[in-house]
């Protein structure tokens, strides 16, 4: 298990592209969730229903929604060290990405995860069952996520940032 001490300094400070955060954000009685990947730099969000939350779930589900992406804009996952992420070793083999974990108990080591979050909860509070939330309605929220203007990126949206930065990443 590589600690979020050992990271690259560029991925702490965000000047390259491809590093990710997750999560899951727990439903209705914690019996469903959904999963959350934010991209560091431009806080781009992927937002992953999950059939459930176990490990084997949430690294097929994980590994199915970072390898849609180019190799060079999957880097590296930032996560705590929750049992669903038991299987990091697997997601690393199979897509080649480097999973790190914080520290237990330190949500602001991945405090823009835990900030995006906050704004997916507006569209899904704690009462939310996942499994009655169809695709098309994760999808929804995540595109007006992904299309609100944010002041850390000079009021570009999360998609301009990510489109702009990939263009010009190699």
């Amino acid at each position: 298990m590589l600690s979020i001490e050992e990271r690259p300094e560029n991925v702490a400070d965000r000047t390259v592209l491809g590093h990710w955060e997750g999560d899951l954000i727990l439903g209705k009685y914690k019996r469903t969730a959904l999963g959350t990947l934010v991209e560091r730099t431009t806080r781009f969000t992927m937002l992953i229903l999950l059939k459930a939350k176990d490990a084997e779930t949430v690294r097929k589900a994980y590994a199915k929604a970072l390898t849609k992406l180019p190799s060079h804009l999957a880097r590296s996952l930032t996560y705590d060290q929750g049992k669903e992420m038991s299987q990091h070793k697997a997601i690393t083999i199979s897509i080649g990405i480097i999973v790190y974990f914080a520290h237990p108990a330190s949500p602001w080591e991945r405090g823009t995860n835990e900030n995006t979050n906050g704004l997916v909860r507006q569209y899904f509070p704690k009462v939310t069952a996942f499994d009655e939330i169809t695709p098309k309605r994760i999808k929804l929220v995540q595109d007006r996520l992904n299309g609100r203007p944010r002041r850390v990126l000079d009021y570009h949206t999360l998609n301009e940032a990510f489109t702009a930065l990939v263009a010009l990443d190699p």
